[in-house]
């Protein structure tokens, strides 16, 4: 039986996903470790089995205010990218011991409308806002996936970026009204449900596309994010947690 380790699998489409796999899932929430912590994130990774078959990195916080970690990290980054960063870093070895091993990485891949790093302030001192919090995270997302292609060349795990676009998954909660009640009436409308999103994931932890990298909106593949800014992303969570 595959195991499937899967940041953020106890809600949300994380939980969907979990729920339908004929494996053995490892679900990743805030009662195993506190993956806003750098420390208690590579803790975690080493009391992983030793041989994964995928890891689906779905984990992240939304907050009104801006919130700084006990290790100086602002908190909607360091569990949106940095924990993400260590994981799939981390669990490499463990991935590559598998037959067909695959990352997947629920993100923005959308090009400029996935947002901005924001590289002389990543931990915004300056202009915090949910939003702004959030299209960062999504657009690192992006990134991290294309600096994991380029620095393992001859792994043979297939890193898949998927963007599902607009889920009723309570995202509308974070928002003050009337805000909140506009999110969260239109995810109830037009949002899909946890539970439909999940399945094409499902689908691509079934079967992974064949090329190193992979990314896709709502199963439609997009243009592959700049190298050269994966490195420079890659450069500065390298300067942040070592």
């Amino acid at each position: 039986m595959r195991t499937v380790v899967i940041a953020g699998g106890t809600r949300g489409i994380g939980r969907a996903l979990a729920d339908s796999l004929d494996a053995d899932v490892i679900r990743l929430g805030s009662a195993d470790a506190d993956l806003t912590s750098v420390t208690e994130t590579r803790a975690l990774i080493a009391r992983l089995p030793d041989r994964i078959d995928a890891l689906v990195l779905s984990a992240g916080c939304f907050s009104r205010r801006r919130i700084v970690t006990g290790e100086g990290h602002e908190r909607t980054f360091a569990i949106g990218v940095l924990a993400r960063y260590l994981l799939a870093d981390g669990l490499r070895p463990a991935l590559e011991r598998a037959p067909d091993p695959m990352i997947l990485n629920l993100c923005g891949v959308g090009g400029i409308r996935a947002g901005r790093v924001h590289w002389d302030d990543p931990t915004l001192t300056r202009g915090y806002s949910l939003l702004t919090a959030t299209m960062q995270v999504a657009r690192s997302n992006d990134l991290l996936g294309a600096g994991f292609a380029d620095r393992y060349p001859g792994s043979p795990i297939r890193y898949v970026l998927y963007n599902p676009l607009f889920v009723d998954s309570g995202m509308h909660r974070h928002f003050d009204q009337p805000a909140r009640a506009l999110v969260g009436g239109a995810a109830k409308v037009f949002g899909m449900p946890v539970t439909k999103a999940a399945t094409p994931l499902k689908a691509l932890l079934d079967a992974p596309p064949p090329a190193p990298l992979t990314a896709l909106r709502r199963g439609v593949p997009v243009p592959l994010p700049d190298p050269a800014d994966a490195a420079r992303l890659y450069e500065l969570i390298r300067t942040t947690v070592y």
